[in-house]
């Protein structure tokens, strides 16, 4: 799944540091899920939704199955 959470953050000025602490999670899930690699769950999603203050569909772009 293509994702602009790299995007989002950097348009927030924010560091990957930052934006785990804000969202709860590990610095290294913000850079799986920027490099593509993790799959958010629908909880971290609408986090990152509403910390982005954007929809879903803004941040994830679902490209089919692997």
């Amino acid at each position: 799944m293509k994702n602009y959470v790299r995007d989002k953050r950097m348009e927030l000025g924010m560091t990957q540091d930052e934006l785990s602490e804000k969202l709860e999670v590990s610095r290294q899930t913000i850079i799986s899920l920027e490099k593509g690699k993790y799959n958010p769950s629908i909880n971290l999603a609408f986090k990152l939704s509403k910390l982005f203050q954007c929809h879903i569909e803004d941040i994830f772009i679902y490209e089919g199955e692997d």
